[in-house]
């Protein structure tokens, strides 16, 4: 655990998280959890939104009371996989602005290419929480941060399910200004850039492709 690297190590979280590694946890189950488990790290990544208050009336009596301040958040699904992210942290946060990246990676030199952005306005006003599930090599997070940053984020943290000890290094050279929360820092990279034990491709296992 360091600055950089929060890992929640909730119980929920990592029982949730032992289920969608089984390899015969179905698809619409693996989908559900993955939701599931986004709703509770959502809780710890946006432990330190800014606070005001606001003057009401309980049944009671009136009071100043905590309210977040600021405009809302941008919520950053990197395509496709962080699709899967996104209604977890929207039932937290129903008022979120949502953005896009799409980045695929280069199957020969792992670099990432990118297809596809759309952010919200106002980015340089705004918490950013970029959502990938799986941060492997971290070359497609690094890319995806430096399309943010250019957009104008300058509070970005960055949620995902599963992390290897190369990605986290990867983000951390190439953002240290970036918090990663996870449930997990599995143990390595293969060489086909696939975190070990990790849980496969999370994509194929959301959306039911091969």
């Amino acid at each position: 655990m360091s600055e950089h690297l929060t890992v929640v190590d909730h119980p929920l979280v990592q029982h949730k998280l032992t289920l969608m590694r089984d390899k015969g946890t179905s698809t619409a189950g693996f989908r559900q959890l993955l939701r599931e488990i986004t709703l509770l790290l959502a809780y710890e990544v946006t432990r330190e939104m800014p606070l005001t208050t606001r003057h009401i009336e309980t049944p009671m009596e009136e009071m100043d009371a905590p309210i977040l301040s600021g405009k809302k958040l941008a919520l950053v699904s990197i395509l496709r996989a962080g699709n899967g992210m996104l209604d977890g942290v929207l039932e937290l946060i129903p008022s979120a602005r949502v953005g896009f990246v799409g980045l695929y990676r280069d199957e020969e030199t792992l670099e990432p290419v990118q297809y596809y952005f759309k952010a919200p306005e106002g980015l340089k006003d705004r918490l950013v929480i970029a959502v990938d599930p799986m941060l492997a090599t971290g070359n497609s997070s690094a890319a995806a941060i430096d399309l943010l940053k250019e957009a104008g984020a300058t509070d970005i943290r960055f949620l995902c399910l599963l992390a290897s000890p190369e990605g986290v290094a990867r983000m951390k050279e190439a953002h240290s200004d970036v918090k990663i929360v996870t449930a997990a820092l599995d143990r390595e990279l293969n060489s086909k850039g696939y975190i070990m034990p990790g849980l496969g491709d999370a994509g194929d296992r959301m959306f039911g492709t091969k």
